[in-house]
């Protein structure tokens, strides 16, 4: 007898973001992927819930076909992803059940393409790796889930801490997922694991084409995997009796999705431990405010079997050279005699980040966003944001003049200055431009783990969780590139990168640390040429309670965007009307991207859902006058920038 199923349609329309009843087979459950009739065409949907009994009134066609199976746990997952992000039911549930790509020929798995070397397991574990790594395991034994920080220094033994909770979850017949924030983590992450684990490893991340993609999830579903690295979108990985959830980097803000559903991988991830009554571990050097005042901390304490390395703060008002001050040239010089390896860290992509006429003070300026284009080495001038390129000029387009001049440094300028200054080291950069080529971002880190005298050139990409042996030089070339962000978390993000970046020296060899800046007083960059980070977040927490900034209130940011300023502010304080009961900050203008002006509302909640879904609600009521006006709105639930 015919059952009768209620189904999400895998559409993205606010209109249509409500269940709709077919009949389906006696075998379909609560997971189900099928193939439905919605509106004369074919699409995609996914079974929320099945009855014996038809709604009143419903005269239901049924399913065309049952295109695969999620597990249910998954499912909930997904229902709640939409309701507390603001987002449809539709776009949260196709996170978990993305279409599928035909199947590619017979080919290696991508895990053993971009594995780097591991390495072997240490002959025992230190006193306060056996105490976190028991107590990982008696959460695993109680069957009722937790949520732990995994807290110590770099080089403190953190990831053995969270192979070995793998093997035990493997143990106890339960999978694990291990996050990464990036992508540039997965190969030294990966060889990690499968050193250990071998072909149960399984590898997701956006940067898989979607042939390795379906691959790869057909063989978490199977079974045949029961180990998934991978970077935030690993979090819907269709594995079932999951025991673990591993975040690593968890202070890292790339967890967090710019495009919507505007998810948080780490939020997600104590969800689904939550509902499968997994353990959720979340380890860094240098933790999230929210993380150190919420969660139980594991301690592992400093570096196995050597101290942090000293840092030297370089005061760039008394220094001439610009990027590569005396200083740090001398340090360079040392590497280039005495071997060994260099990290240099340098926030900015390209040559120079402007082109500045010393006549008439023009700065070219993006036609489609309200920022100055960067100069690359390909001689064009670049938008970062919408990807408009134009040649560079030889004179300044407003008044003629030839003296136009580069402010300030990018990673392809610093390059070039330093394979110029010392020939014997070998620049590798690692950027967004260098990593767009398929391969090449492995390519890039092999290259640099075996080559001796090598100088790793880059922006943030160097400073997250790579191990590499003989670093005996980490240097920020420009400590404040990130210091005078207008946002709450910019201190937080400048000090995570200086001691992130420092963490990468003298693992297994004396190092050094050099951190260049013009504000060497300032708060963030004094703790960390002090490894202090108690003493950063106490500061920290002490600040935002006094603000009522996150962990003491949520934040729910609305932008809306439009072909012109009025209309986007208009909209958003006819909103604002609608959510009196939240403390609101604007609306403010932000800067035009892509030809659209956009303005911002913030409210401070400590019902982050409740005012999303009235956001939500109010939006949709006029959605189709912001349609006829040409308005987008976007609701961030725990929004990572302002």
């Amino acid at each position: 007898m015919a059952r009768f199923a209620s189904v999400f349609p895998l559409v993205t329309a606010r209109a249509l973001d409500r269940p709709f009843t077919y009949t389906v087979e006696h075998d379909v459950e609560k997971g189900a992927v099928v193939r439905v009739r919605f509106g004369g065409r074919r699409v995609r949907g996914v079974v929320v819930e099945v009855s014996d009994e038809a709604p009143e009134g419903i005269d239901a066609k049924p399913v065309e076909a049952v295109l695969t199976r999620l597990p249910p746990a998954l499912v909930d997952l997904a229902l709640w992803l939409a309701d507390y992000y603001g987002s449809t039911h539709g776009r949260a549930l196709a996170l978990v059940a993305p279409e599928s790509a035909t199947r590619r020929v017979e080919r290696p798995q991508p895990a053993e393409r971009e594995a780097l070397d591991g390495e072997p397991a240490p002959a025992e574990l230190t006193s306060e790796q056996e105490a976190a790594l028991a107590r990982i395991v008696g959460a695993l034994d109680g069957g009722d889930g937790a949520n732990l920080l995994l807290y110590g220094a770099t080089g403190s033994g953190k990831t053995e801490v969270y192979l070995q909770a793998c093997a035990a979850a493997l143990e106890r017949g339960l999978g694990s997922i291990v996050l990464v924030p990036e992508i540039a983590l997965t190969p030294q992450a990966l060889g990690r694991f499968r050193a250990r684990f071998g072909g149960n490893v399984a590898l997701l991340h956006s940067g898989l084409s979607d042939a390795e993609r379906r691959d790869e999830r057909e063989r978490i579903a199977s079974g045949e995997a029961r180990v998934v690295v991978g970077a935030r979108s690993a979090v819907f990985a269709p594995l079932r009796g999951l025991g673990l959830i591993v975040v690593d980097e968890e202070h890292d803000a790339s967890y967090k999705q710019d495009s919507d559903p505007r998810y948080d991988a780490r939020t997600v991830a104590a969800k689904r431990a939550s509902l499968e009554g997994a353990v959720a571990v979340y380890g860094s050097a240098t933790p999230r405010p929210e993380s150190w005042a919420g969660l139980e901390r594991l301690a592992l304490g400093g570096r196995l079997g050597a101290s942090l390395p000293p840092v030297r703060v370089i005061d760039l008002r008394h220094e001439a050279g610009y990027p590569l001050s005396a200083p740090l040239l001398r340090e360079l010089g040392r590497v280039a005699e005495n071997g060994g390896k260099a990290i240099l860290l340098l926030n900015r992509r390209g040559i120079a980040p402007a082109l500045h006429c010393r006549a008439c003070g023009t700065t070219p300026r993006c036609r489609l966003c309200d920022v100055s284009l960067v100069l690359h080495a390909d001689g064009r001038l670049h938008c970062h944001h919408c990807g408009f390129a134009e040649p560079a000029p030889q004179v300044c387009p407003a008044c003629g003049s030839s003296e136009l001049a580069r402010l300030g440094a990018g990673t392809q300028r610093l390059e070039r200055e330093l394979a110029a200054a010392l020939p014997g080291l070998v620049p590798i950069r690692l950027d967004a431009d260098t990593a767009a080529v398929p391969g090449a971002l492995a390519e890039a880190l092999a290259r640099f783990d075996a080559t001796d005298r090598a100088v790793l050139v880059g922006t943030q990409m160097v400073a997250k969780g790579h191990h590499f042996s003989g670093v005996a030089l980490a240097a920020v070339v420009d400590a404040d590139t990130g210091l005078g962000l207008p946002d709450f978390r910019a201190e937080e993000r400048t000090f995570q990168l200086l001691t992130q970046l420092a963490g990468r020296s003298g693992r297994d060899a004396p190092g050094r640390v050099l951190i260049q800046t013009f504000q060497p007083d300032a708060r963030a960059i004094e703790l960390a040429a002090r490894h202090d980070v108690p003493g950063f977040l106490a500061g920290e927490l002490d600040r935002r309670r006094e603000l009522g900034y996150p962990p003491f209130r949520h934040l729910v940011r609305i932008v809306v965007s439009g072909p012109d300023a009025t209309t986007a502010d208009r909209a958003l304080r006819e909103l604002r009307g609608g959510l009196d009961s939240a403390e609101l900050l604007g609306p403010a203008p932000l800067l035009r991207l892509r030809g659209r002006h956009r303005a911002q509302l913030v409210a401070k909640t400590e019902s982050p859902r409740a005012l999303a879904a009235r956001a939500g609600r109010l939006l949709a009521a006029a959605a189709p006058a912001m349609r006829r006006a040409g308005l987008t709105a976007v609701v961030d639930v725990d929004p990572q920038s302002l």
